[in-house]
């Protein structure tokens, strides 16, 4: 088979070790003679591989003993509802960054089950999308919480600071960017994500939720969206979904070889920089979200002539560089390059904008 770039937003590459190994494994996990999907969940070698994955992920992120790690169902949007649900009561008011598509979807998820204020939205500087920082004098200390997404997948839109709300937890969703670069744990009163980018197969969602947000949910949370039922139960309340527990366990495995966040946000920094030099070097290519502001993992892009779009995303598909279609809502190209997208697929990417150009430009 020749080798392809899987430049997709997610789901998204998985390293090849990976899985390979989980093909190895496929039948015959742990030579039990079943595969890993057909046993129970509450069997001893399950319940292993469970505590193991999740002591990685406290390894490669520090969290911190007071934080509580689950695993649930429904992804990311699943955690749209989830949060409000758990942390905030039906009169409540949460307070939200909205800076690209998905913390926009945030917001109308959360206002059925309290009341949703816009705290901050986009912004543009230099003509380019721009995200500024909230006024701390603005953020009323009543507030159940502040939530933002520091990664946003669509827009290509991102930014490392946190915004000071005094005593108001800091909900992130960075199902775009969690595992790759360093970030204080403790900081956040909730960090939550969609596997499918940076962790795993999709259906999987990560919560990590300090220990003082627990114990007050809404009297109509559903039992398996519930995060105290769902610790105290050590994330086996209702069936999780055991094939993508387990290959993201062999995930945390990967990245620890390949020397942990560190290593890895190292390597994001090389990746994003050489693409962003090539979209840069030119009239050709261009980039709308400005340059303090664009993200390492999501990088949209677009052609200065848009008819080529069509020519260019055909001919990337036949030289193996897939997904490069950008979100409808965007339009262009999005090359997404999680933890997975090794540096050779960045600079097979970069090789063929540099031919098109030189036949198109």
């Amino acid at each position: 088979m020749n080798r392809v770039f899987n430049f997709s937003a997610g789901p998204a590459m998985l390293p090849p070790s990976v899985m390979q190994r989980a093909q190895q494994e496929f039948t015959n996990w742990r030579n039990g003679g079943a595969s890993v999907m057909e046993i129970s969940h509450r069997g001893a070698d399950f319940v292993e591989m469970a505590q193991k994955s999740e002591q990685d992920l406290r390894d490669l992120m520090d969290i911190p003993d007071d934080y509580k790690v689950l695993f649930m169902q429904g992804g990311g949007r699943g955690q749209f509802a989830a949060v409000p649900l758990n942390i905030s009561a039906a009169t409540d008011t949460s307070l939200h960054m909205v800076t690209g598509s998905w913390s926009k979807g945030a917001v109308s998820e959360a206002d059925k089950f309290n009341h949703a204020e816009i705290l901050s939205e986009i912004s543009q500087r230099d003509g380019k999308a721009f995200v500024e920082k909230p006024d701390a004098s603005a953020i009323p200390q009543d507030a159940a919480y502040l939530h933002f997404c520091p990664n946003e997948t669509v827009d290509g839109v991102a930014f490392d600071w946190l915004p000071d709300a005094g005593k108001v937890p800091l909900v992130a969703d960075m199902s775009s960017c969690i595992l790759s670069q360093p970030l204080e744990v403790s900081r956040y009163g909730i960090i939550y994500a969609g596997a499918q980018k940076n962790i795993g197969p999709s259906g999987l969602a990560v919560v990590i939720v300090h220990e003082s947000l627990l114990g007050r949910p809404q009297s109509v949370t559903p039992s398996f969206m519930d995060y105290t039922q769902t610790a105290d139960n050590n994330s086996m309340y209702n069936t999780p979904p055991t094939f993508s527990w387990y290959l993201a366990g062999l995930v945390f495995e990967w990245l620890k070889e390949e020397g942990g966040i560190t290593a890895i946000a190292r390597r994001n920094d090389h990746k994003a920089n050489m693409l962003y030099d090539a979209i840069d070097s030119t009239d050709f290519y261009r980039s709308q979200v400005h340059p303090d502001c664009r993200s390492k993992m999501n990088v949209p892009f677009q052609l200065a002539n848009p008819d080529l779009d069509k020519t260019f995303l055909r001919l990337a598909d036949e030289a193996g560089l897939k997904a490069l279609k950008g979100h409808r809502f965007v339009g262009g190209m999005r090359a997404s390059i999680y933890n997975a997208m090794p540096v050779e697929g960045v600079q097979a990417l970069v090789d063929f904008m540099t031919d098109f150009e030189r036949q198109y430009g």
